[in-house]
């Protein structure tokens, strides 16, 4: 197996390298592809050291069977036709290629089949926000269709990324010593502080990021659900967190909702109000699982229930769910 990670630096590529070392996913020949600024760097990979290739349009992806993509849309949309002509999969973090009708957006928990169907040879890892939340849905849409969602996210720095999460460090250091603070990466401060937006804003007052998750979770569920967030950045480092409102076609019960959670794939119940015990990013970081609890009846809606999850944003939010992707391709046979 010859694999591919684009964006080799950034903190999804240096995520992908943990992931699939911990994973023992099987490697032959493992390459490494970066911008200008990153070619030339090392990293170690089962105590090899693998220099960046700058990413160019050449004959680099040949032979690779599985391309993982995390340097933007631009780049994914640039160098998708370079990375796949030799019949590479490509399996792209960025938002290029999501709502794309010839291009499955998998969630492997969800939807895994759907990887099997990808004309240009490339499947969409879909938004942190959306994997974390279909993860937990889906065993409930087992139970009773759901219909509305209503979502508040709380989401980390890591979701901008290595460079946000150093600065939202070094404006902690930055007040306690009583310098003036650096904001580069937010429009705002984001230590001691909420931020009630996430990506740039659309026609209709939601931002991309709340529009994703509208968009996003119809397509891996197949459904018709109708989903309403508001998508905040807070200032925990690593590990999104969201609180979930969900409307089913049938009223269903607490218990029966938990005992679905806690026997899904990916899911870890977390649960148990007597004794404070939930999720919180503080301990969901470098988890695999999504972790949920308070989970009861919605008082505003007899159909509804609502929950909390956690869960680690550039692991199962980005490269995990990609390389779950890579193996279950690998387990069907389908890689090439």
């Amino acid at each position: 197996m010859k694999v591919a990670i684009v964006g080799a630096s950034g903190a999804v590529g240096q995520e992908f390298l943990k992931v699939l070392e911990e994973r023992n996913f099987p490697i032959d020949e493992l390459l490494l592809f970066g911008s200008e600024r990153s070619a030339g760097r090392t990293y170690t990979f089962k105590g090899k050291e693998i220099m960046v290739k700058l990413l160019q349009h050449n004959d680099d992806f040949k032979g690779v069977d599985i391309a993982f993509v995390s340097a933007g849309a631009g780049a994914s949309r640039e160098y998708a036709e370079t990375i796949t002509k030799y019949g590479a999969v490509m399996i792209d973090n960025s938002s290029a290629f999501r709502m794309d009708a010839d291009v499955p957006l998998v969630v492997p928990e969800c939807n895994a089949e759907d990887a099997l169907n990808r004309p240009r040879g490339i499947i969409a890892n879909p938004n942190c926000t959306t994997i974390m939340m279909v993860v937990v849905l889906k065993p409930i849409e087992q139970l009773s269709h759901i219909t509305n969602i209503h979502v508040a996210s709380y989401q980390s720095a890591s979701g901008a990324g290595a460079q946000a999460m150093a600065e939202l460090q070094q404006q902690y250091s930055e007040i306690v010593e009583g310098k003036p603070v650096t904001v580069k990466k937010f429009a705002y401060q984001l230590a001691y502080n909420v931020i009630p937006q996430i990506d740039v804003f659309t026609d209709n007052g939601y931002t991309k990021e709340e529009m994703k998750m509208f968009n996003e979770t119809r397509k891996i569920l197949h459904s018709d659900v109708k989903c309403s967030a508001m998508c905040v950045r807070i200032s925990s480092l690593r590990s999104h967190s969201e609180a979930v409102w969900i409307q089913t076609e049938k009223p269903l019960g607490v218990k029966e909702v938990q005992d679905a959670l806690a026997a899904a794939q990916g899911v870890t119940l977390q649960d148990d109000p007597s004794t404070q015990t939930y999720p919180m990013p503080l301990f969901t970081g470098g988890k695999d699982d999504i972790y949920v609890g308070r989970v009861r009846k919605d008082l505003a809606n007899e159909n509804g229930i609502t929950l909390w999850l956690s869960g680690d944003q550039i692991k199962k939010g980005a490269a995990l769910n990609a390389v779950q992707i890579a193996e279950y391709l690998v387990k069907v046979g389908n890689v090439k």
